[in-house]
């Protein structure tokens, strides 16, 4: 019998970074298992990193179509335990560059009445150059700044 895994992220720009973990997480529920992404909302990526490039109900579209999701949903606005009382998920996955630490979720598993497993992804490597979305966005200011983006008006 599979498992329910849950991962949460920005996915702002998504990238090759982003599919290699989906599909680990993916691997993590087993055969009949199934994948929950649970996507930042705007409010709450402005608070704990940057301005969002792609709009939440955007980015939670294009994070539903891919492959290894079998279900994609907004998070909760301030409460992460609210968003693992609504999935009830029995492993959550952690991203290798995500900061949150596995006794963090484990603390606000057991406030929201879940018990689940929680495992860090290990680093992948990936032959893409453009694996991140800081790395998109610094190669997008860099051919700006040389005038290469000729279909693009200011």
């Amino acid at each position: 019998m599979g498992k329910r895994v849950l991962v949460g992220g920005v996915f702002d720009l998504l990238h090759p970074g982003h599919v290699r973990f989906l599909e680990a997480a993916k691997e993590l529920a087993g055969e009949d298992g199934e994948l929950v992404v649970v996507v930042a909302r705007d409010e709450t990526v402005e608070r704990t990193k940057r301005t969002p490039i792609v709009p939440e109900e955007q980015r939670v579209e294009m994070v539903r179509a891919l492959k290894p999701v079998d279900e994609a949903i907004l998070g909760h606005p301030e409460d992460f335990a609210e968003t693992l009382r609504r999935v009830r998920p029995d492993v959550v996955a952690l991203g290798p560059d995500q900061e949150i630490t596995e006794e963090e979720v484990l603390e606000l598993a057991e406030r929201a009445g879940v018990s689940v497993e929680v495992v860090r992804v290990k680093e992948y490597y990936s032959e893409c150059p453009l694996s991140s979305t800081r790395e998109i966005v610094e190669r997008v200011i860099e051919l700006w700044k040389e005038g290469r983006l000729r279909d693009v008006d200011p």
